[in-house]
């Protein structure tokens, strides 16, 4: 079995999260006099960054004996990659998963879920009062937990183990590059990356400028949401209680076109097919670019694959109906002087 005498630990298929590859990027940006690194998540076993808070939160929920495997149900909210890391751990340690999402979530994703076990509920109507799908997901959420005998609810918005397992994420990284780690650029969701890098680099003394990426139109960073986002992975329509703002010492926005251009750029440039939040993370370097000193080692953590992306952002019928024609030419050229244009 998986755990003994109620002590679990990470064993097959689970002792795979983390130490994912760190890559120098030569391609993206040969013009920065710096090295660029890409920590590479989707080489975790569920295929995202996301792996690493699913394991600490359900390790966490088993040795604080509120999870007992092959009894309890874990209840969560998500509409893609902790729901998939989620599915995966819970198969392995014989829980049963709920999962709540919506109807953006992509039927990939769903059929992912169930083929893990996995139940899955979807919200489809709004919070009246915000017309977010996210407040209606919690409330759903709360009304299983009330119903379900022995259910657990992670909460990755509130939990402190999604912090924590990122102080492994930065570990990794510091310790790959002898502690010279002078960018650090993320995708900033529930606030969990982003925190337990930021902590560690305050443990270890380093010198790392943390460049947190948020998209526009969310609320994580004083902004009021102002518009609908398609490409999900970053930004939040509600604060999460896990964010600390401060663990950021500079924000970058982006739009959903930027992440489309970052991703396709990537793809072509380094051969990486990656999802969403890695476009918006490219889109940041690019706009960082000025505040690189020479000699600088850059770090983008990629947080997962762009295999799950292939309907949307690597789809040119689905990039022509949201941006129009006028995005393409510049996803298979590729020159900074039409990012630029874009970015308008």
């Amino acid at each position: 079995m998986p755990y003994e005498d109620g002590n679990a630990v990470p064993r097959g298929i689970l002792a795979a999260v983390g130490q994912t590859p760190l890559i120098e990027l030569e391609r993206l940006r040969p013009d920065l006099p710096a090295r660029i690194y890409a920590k590479t998540e989707r080489f975790n076993p569920g295929g995202s960054v996301k792996d690493r808070s699913a394991l600490g939160m359900v390790l966490g929920g088993i040795r604080a004996g509120r999870l007992v495997p092959g009894r309890s149900t874990v209840v969560e909210s998500s509409s893609g990659n902790l729901a998939i890391g989620l599915a995966q751990i819970c198969a392995y340690f014989e829980l049963r998963l709920v999962c709540v999402v919506d109807d953006r979530t992509t039927q990939q994703n769903i059929a992912i879920l169930k083929a893990y076990g996995a139940e899955v509920e979807v919200v489809t109507d709004p919070d009246p009062v915000t017309g977010e799908l996210l407040p209606m997901r919690l409330r759903r959420v709360a009304e299983l937990l009330a119903e379900t005998p022995d259910s657990y609810w992670p909460d990755q918005y509130a939990n402190p183990l999604n912090r924590q397992a990122h102080l492994r994420t930065m570990r990794e990284i510091a310790e790959a590059l002898d502690g010279k780690v002078d960018h650090l650029i993320l995708a900033t969701g529930t606030g969990g990356t982003l925190g337990g890098c930021a902590e560690y680099i305050r443990q270890a003394g380093l010198k790392t400028t943390v460049h947190a990426v948020d998209a526009v139109g969310s609320v994580l960073f004083g902004k009021n949401a102002s518009c609908k986002r398609l490409v999900p992975g970053h930004g939040a329509s509600v604060v999460p209680r896990l964010l600390r703002p401060t663990d950021a010492d500079h924000v970058v926005h982006v739009t959903d076109l930027d992440c489309v251009l970052g991703c396709r750029r990537l793809v072509r440039r380094e051969a990486i097919l990656a999802g969403g939040s890695s476009g918006a993370v490219v889109t940041a370097l690019d706009r960082i670019a000025p505040r690189i000193e020479p000699g600088s080692n850059v770090v983008l953590i990629l947080p997962d694959g762009g295999d799950r992306y292939l309907d949307t952002i690597y789809d040119d019928a689905w990039v022509r109906r949201h941006f129009g024609d006028l995005a393409l030419p510049q996803l298979t050229d590729g020159t900074s002087e039409l990012v630029d244009i874009a970015h308008g």
